[in-house]
């Protein structure tokens, strides 16, 4: 039998056509215990939405020990992680082995497990503007490469950063963004670590760098062809098994596009 669960908050609310008229059960709030240990093990497990639907499944579960078939299907404002996936057709993928040994976050006394990726700086500042736009604006729609560039041309605050990557320690002044990263894309299609490989053992930083707003945003455009990387002189990107970041001043942080806000540092297990 095939169960779905459904994120009624995916997709800015709006349900996708196919499932006007099949029944399924909401993400939010489910007895997850209760509910996989009620299922045969031939049952299927259909999960319908984004990014933060994913993320909120893996910590509410324990993802090492379901026996059941998992299915990710898309329908979500964000769907880096499906980005991620090469050759799925019909945007859907199975998940049981994907979301095994999933690397952690420690960061304002909080521990999560992720899929994506960890932003920190300007990135994690669009997502901080963008939860205000949605509180005041519902269902508006939200433009985060139009909240970057403000925030790179006035808003956003340059920081310090010291990155310590498996034990090495290294400093940058002027860094934009230093996000961890399991996979290659976040912020809505921005393809920050192109050289990342989520099957391997390791994470990567990278590292945003430059004294100049204008050089800064004629590269941010890069981002989202993973061509920045190129940009020896300003980008540097570090893997390893245990990262942490730490910048001289607060700032907002996202876990999978969840916005954590008021972060001095940050650490990620892979």
């Amino acid at each position: 039998m095939k169960y779905i669960l459904y994120n009624p908050k995916a997709n800015n609310g709006q349900k996708p056509e196919y499932l006007k008229d099949t029944e399924y059960k909401e993400v939010i709030g489910l007895d997850y215990q209760a509910f996989f240990d009620g299922l045969d093990p031939e049952d299927v497990v259909v999960l319908v939405g984004g990014d933060g639907t994913l993320n909120y499944f893996i910590n509410e579960v324990d993802t090492d020990k379901i026996r059941n078939n998992v299915y990710l299907k898309t329908s979500g404002s964000g769907n880096d992680f499906m980005n991620d996936m090469d050759n799925v057709d019909d945007r859907e993928v199975l998940l049981n082995d994907i979301i095994k040994d999933l690397p952690t976050v420690y960061v304002n006394g909080m521990e999560r497990k992720f899929i994506n990726g960890i932003g920190y700086g300007i990135d994690g500042y669009c997502c901080e503007v963008a939860d205000k736009i949605r509180e005041s604006e519902p269902g508006k729609k939200i433009d985060y490469t139009g909240i970057a560039i403000k925030g790179l041309l006035f808003h956003f605050k340059k920081k310090t950063a010291e990155i310590t990557v498996d034990g090495k320690t290294y400093t940058f002044k002027n860094v934009w963004l230093a996000p961890s990263m399991k996979g290659r894309y976040y912020g809505g299609g921005m393809k920050v670590a192109p050289d990342q490989d989520r099957k391997s053992g390791d994470l990567t930083c990278v590292v945003y760098h430059t004294a100049s707003k204008i050089k800064a945003l004629i590269a941010f455009p890069d981002i989202f062809k993973g061509t920045h990387i190129r940009r020896k002189n300003m980008v540097s990107t570090f893997s390893g098994k245990e990262i942490e970041v730490k910048f001289n001043e607060p700032c907002a942080l996202q876990i999978d596009g969840d916005t954590v806000l008021n972060v001095l540092s940050y650490k990620v297990k892979a």
